[in-house]
């Protein structure tokens, strides 16, 4: 929409992670070093992690694009909370292998001559885990099995996971210790410190073919503050930035172009902070439908007595603890007519039982 008006070739700031882009800040030089070390090791799990927007997928994305097909049969999955037997499914799917039936043993069986045809063409099969704080630990430890693949003593598929910091605390479970034996690297992402901030603004307005003197000085502590250095929230400020500057005919970007950009973006709602309904409690209460349904089936007199009651409390109580209360007095209520009904109902039997016995008493020979 705006690039002609900067001379762009494409919108420099997508939320769509673009492997064209990729900016080497020093913290995501060295998770793709790692990455790449564990590659050329043929073993082993990589860990990468980090905030939401902090570029997990794009470094994922950039490794991808700088592999050897010749050498390297690569798949990605982005998981939500897959058991064992659906991650299963899952590779077999991502891989697209034919399973002779839809059991884990068939599963098993499939990626087994999958990685093994592999590496008879001297191939290797690597799996990368997007999203994997998603996993339950029987998961994750179904991919430590699934790296138990091994033929002449080499693995034959090796899986890179990423995963926002929640996954760091699944690792650290008790429980996965066999795994953490296996990570031979990890690295944890954070956002860019304030002078990586407008080297990559700058970069990727210059890699989309634009000028990035467009932006003055003043601009860049501005975004940084906003953004808090997540890349993600850089890219989301500096595209309504771009946008504000075609509808408004600007070339040139100062501090309060910036700041009246934020201020818009914080106006809007999906900026808006949530804040929970205040509940006022009035001064009385009545009984709601709701409540009279629960307590129809107990005893229909007294729950249209209730319906029609009105509780009084102060100011100060709460609705729903009134409701309760009204609802425990009439199950009490109820509870009481029914040992009333069931006391009579003894009392009746027992006149009938005597009755009986006088009867035979008074006539012997029946």
């Amino acid at each position: 929409m705006y690039e002609a008006h900067y001379g762009l070739k494409e919108r420099p700031f997508q939320l769509t992670p673009n492997p064209n882009c990729f900016f080497a800040g020093k913290l995501h030089k060295r998770a793709l070093a790692y990455l790449q070390y564990g590659l050329s090791q043929g073993e082993g799990f990589i860990v990468i992690t980090g905030d939401i927007g902090t570029g997990k997928t794009t470094i994922a994305n950039q490794l991808l694009a700088r592999l050897d097909a010749n050498l390297l049969v690569a798949k990605q999955i982005v998981t939500s909370k897959l058991d064992p037997d659906d991650l299963l499914r899952m590779v077999v799917s991502v891989f697209q292998l034919q399973s002779r039936d839809q059991t884990k043993a068939g599963y098993l069986e499939a990626i087994s001559n999958y990685l093994t045809s592999l590496a008879q063409q001297n191939k290797r099969a690597l799996l990368l885990v997007d999203e994997a704080q998603n996993l339950p630990l029987e998961s994750i430890e179904e991919l430590r099995m699934l790296s138990n693949f091994q033929l002449a003593g080499k693995p034959l598929l090796q899986s890179f996971l990423l995963g926002q910091n929640e996954l760091n605390a699944i690792i650290q479970s008790p429980h996965m210790e066999q795994f953490r034996q296996r990570i031979i690297a990890s690295s944890n992402l954070t956002a860019l410190a304030a002078d990586d901030c407008q080297a990559y603004i700058q970069y990727r307005i210059e890699r989309a073919g634009g000028d990035p003197r467009i932006l003055a000085d003043d601009c860049f502590p501005l975004i940084h503050q906003f953004s808090r250095g997540v890349p993600r929230k850089i890219n989301n400020l500096m595209d309504r930035v771009l946008l504000f500057g075609f509808l408004e005919e600007k070339h040139q970007f100062h501090a309060s172009d910036i700041q009246q950009v934020i201020e818009e973006i914080n106006g809007e709602i999906a900026n808006q902070p949530f804040v929970p309904p205040v509940e006022h409690s009035p001064s009385t209460v009545a009984v709601t439908p709701q409540a009279t349904a629960m307590v129809q089936n107990v005893q229909p007199n007294a729950a249209q007595a209730a319906a029609n009651a009105v509780v009084e409390t102060n100011t100060a109580s709460n609705p729903y603890q009134a409701m309760l209360s009204e609802l425990s007095l009439l199950l009490d209520n109820s509870l009481q007519n029914k040992i009333r009904m069931a006391q009579q109902l003894d009392e009746l039997l027992s006149h009938q039982q005597q009755q009986m016995l006088n009867q035979k008493k008074q006539n012997p020979g029946q």
